[in-house]
């Protein structure tokens, strides 16, 4: 029989590390069943080498694996584990290229303002290793997100203890967003009657017209928008936010996504910046233009270039931003220890990770006396703004949820073919004076049009035909199989929502939908119901947009599970293949913090587990081989007494871990397969594997224990040392035994 080949992602941070506990034990749990693990690397720094090998030594290159993932993905037997990875901000970028070259790697650095032409070509090279370069080019399909049942179950039973309650006396907490000048209210959308071959250009005041993208072919039928931020409009509203959050004594907090929104987005980011410290920064404009400063990059470029300056010089500047403190309000914190506010980086507070939690903690945020304290979450664009405040007016009028009583959100998200706004990254333009930006085809015919003053923000998205109508099929699928009311969250309102709702409206009549609950309703109006919903512990499907899923794979599974990693993510590619997503990994970070700190990994590894039982099944699916079949269901039983015998990772050091966690899955595994009847091969082979597991459970947890408690050096952040990495991550030799022996 030919090998089966299931491809994981070797990504970064937590997941990376736990990768090498766990795949040892999928590679020995298949061996022999027709299956095979092949590793791609597709982590930061593994794209920067793949994309720079000019100068590279032949021993430290590498494939340029993305790609490969990529056309995979048009195979029919494509079957990715896709593990969460950094999408990278421009100061996340540096940081990496930093340590590449410390390394010995010839990697340039990362021209912020190109001058030669020699600079602008690098520029772009690191363009595509910058923001979301990851997703886009994996999701051809659309996203199915849903916790397994086993994990709904076990938070119902288990609530997680994470919820605050909502203040009884009252909440200043609300959203804050732009009533004019946004995307929003911008935006305009047109529907291809016909192919076309396209460009983008600017035209200034005085008719010179400069192309801002050669070429941009598009498709008959996709739906194309075109719309602007106005930083007149947004700067304005900065402005009037932070005198409200001073009146009314709240924190100030920016949410938005300069990590996936990597062209738009880490410039809202920097105007709120300029407008915030308004005062040092105009004051020094001339001396922070000097030393390299750009606000896009948050307060800590600014205080990082200072290190240029002389003593004394620092020392003022330092002051005067110290001073615009004690006028403006309080900045929520990322971390109040350390001084680092929420407008410190921009990749520290991603509004889907972000805004979940301010609910979960009853509508506040850290200040920097590190006490909880209501905030005024700033979030510009009324695409999706209002979504988070509907939420946050339920909470004041009913309390805190419930995660023991709490219906489930799932989602059917429409992200194949970089769909709408994720996809708008080589479509996304600063105006570089007024005039107008616009698409003209071929013939020199405008298709779209936007009028734009300097600095205003152009962004035009794509979404294909194709994808909005397998989106519809796969919603109609979900709602068959579960009963369950399926919402198609569009606002009618919204230029581009309105054409999508007419393709809806036509392709539900290609489906049977006697029987179903399938409605299309505003996004207010649709998180409105969906909450009535969840309070009444009933199940509700999401269906929508690809920033929408985002944002509510997040919101729901952290307010329901604790945790948005715990998340089962199937995508159905187009072409027939899989790709299964393993949750997110918003908390990563902080995890390898702790592990490089303490020896204690705490990422739960629960959403790989998840991921693999769908892997396993499409491969039954596809081949008729019996053996995966008994894997995905006896894994699916690990699981469930993974949950139930609370054997998740510790927060705490010195306590079960990642590590620790994976032997249990094993053990589990093991004693599933051992007992099964279906598969006498499968049941010799785990038989005695499953009693040598149980036997030395003591003495293994003994082992991984000993690990922790104790700095761990792994030679690096974005790329560390693989030979350390796997001697810390795999630290029992009683279990390396047992699991080597099958290999």
């Amino acid at each position: 029989m030919k090998p089966f080949k299931i491809y994981w992602t070797k990504t970064d941070e937590a997941p990376y590390l736990a990768s090498f506990a766990l795949l040892p034990v999928i590679k020995a749990f298949t061996k022999g069943t027709g299956i095979e693990i092949e590793t791609k690397d597709i982590s930061l720094a593994g794209r920067i080498i793949a994309t720079f090998p000019d100068k590279l030594r032949e021993e430290q290159k590498i494939t340029d694996d993305l790609k490969e993932l990529g056309e995979l993905t048009q195979n029919p037997d494509a079957n990715i584990i896709k593990l969460p990875n950094i999408s990278a901000s421009v100061p996340q970028l540096q940081d990496a290229i930093k340590e590449l070259q410390q390394q010995g790697y010839d990697i340039p650095d990362y021209p912020e303002e190109p001058k030669t032409e020699e600079e602008k070509a690098i520029q772009a090279r690191f363009s595509k290793v910058l923001g979301s370069a990851v997703n886009p080019v994996l999701r051809e399909g659309n996203s199915d997100r849903r916790p397994a049942p086993a994990v709904k179950q076990f938070a119902k039973k288990n609530p997680h203890k994470l919820m605050k309650p909502w203040p009884k006396e009252g909440s200043k907490t609300r959203v804050g967003h732009m009533e004019k000048g946004d995307f929003y209210g911008s935006e305009k959308s047109i529907t291809m009657e016909k192919a076309a071959q396209t460009r983008i250009e600017f035209v200034d005041k005085s008719g010179k017209i400069t192309v801002l993208k050669e070429s941009l072919p598009l498709e008959e039928k996709e739906v194309v928008d075109a719309a602007v931020m106005s930083v007149r409009e947004l700067r304005k509203f900065f402005e009037e936010k932070i005198e409200e959050a001073k009146k009314d004594d709240v924190l100030l907090s920016l949410h938005l996504k300069a990590t996936m929104m990597k062209v738009s987005d880490p410039i809202m980011f920097g105007h709120a910046v300029e407008v915030y410290y308004k005062e040092a920064l105009e004051k020094h404009a001339e001396t922070l233009k000097s030393i390299g400063v750009n606000v896009n990059n948050g307060l800590a470029d600014v205080l990082q270039k200072l290190e240029k300056l002389p003593p004394e010089k620092r020392a003022e500047i330092e002051a005067d931003i110290n001073a615009v403190y004690q006028k403006r309000p309080d900045l929520a914190m990322v971390d109040s220890d350390k001084g680092i506010t929420n407008l410190h980086v921009p990749n520290n507070v991603i509004i889907d990770a972000s805004m979940p939690v301010v609910i979960r903690d009853g509508g506040k945020m850290w200040n920097k006396n590190g006490q909880l304290q209501d905030t005024l979450a700033m979030i510009p664009d009324r695409s999706y703004a209002t979504i988070y405040q509907t939420v946050i007016e339920d909470c004041k009028r009913h309390g805190q949820f419930d995660p023991a009583t709490m219906g489930n959100v799932s989602n059917i998200g429409l992200m194949a073919k970089k769909a709408e706004e994720y996809g708008s990254h080589d479509k996304t333009f600063e105006a570089q004076g007024d005039g107008v930006i616009r698409c003209v085809d071929e013939k020199g015919s405008v298709l779209l049009e936007q009028p734009v003053e300097k600095g205003d923000i152009f962004r035009m998205c794509q979404t294909k035909d194709v994808a909005i109508e397998d989106w519809v099929k796969l919603a109609v699928k979900r709602a068959r199989i579960t009963g369950n009311p399926a919402i198609f969250w569009l606002d009618d309102r919204r230029a581009h929502d309105a054409q999508l709702i007419q393709k809806v409206q036509r392709y539900l009549k290609n489906h049977d939908t006697s029987g179903l609950d399938i409605r299309i309703m505003r996004p207010v109006d649709a998180m409105k119901f969906t909450l009535e919903r969840v309070r009444q512990g009933k199940d509700t499907i999401s269906v929508t947009g690809n920033v929408l899923r985002d944002y509510l794979t997040d919101l729901f599974p952290i307010l329901e599970l604790g945790t948005s990693a715990r998340m089962l993510s199937i995508v159905p590619l187009l072409k027939g293949g899989g790709l299964f997503e393993t949750g997110a990994g918003g908390s990563a970070p902080k995890h390898v913090q702790q592990f490089v700190a303490e020896g204690h990994l705490r990422w739960d590894s629960l959403g790989e587990y998840c991921a693999l039982v769908p892997s396993f099944e499409m491969i039954h699916e596809k081949t008729g081989n019996e053996k995966i079949a008994v894997l995905a269901e006896t894994l699916d039983q690990a699981i469930s007494h993974y949950l139930e015998n609370g054997k998740m990772p510790s927060r705490r050091v010195n306590e079960l871990d990642n590590r620790g966690s994976t032997f249990y899955l094993a053990m589990y595994w093991a004693r599933a397969l051992a007992s099964q009847d279906k598969d006498p091969w499968l049941k010799e082979r785990f038989t005695p594997v499953a009693e040598a597991l149980e036997q030395n459970e003591a003495k293994i947890n003994e082992e991984m224990l000993a690990a922790q408690g104790h700095p761990v050096d792994i030679g690096g952040y974005y790329k560390p040392d693989e030979t350390i990495v796997e001697r810390e991550m795999r630290p029992s030799p009683t279990f390396n035994a047992i699991i080597d022996a099958l290999l």
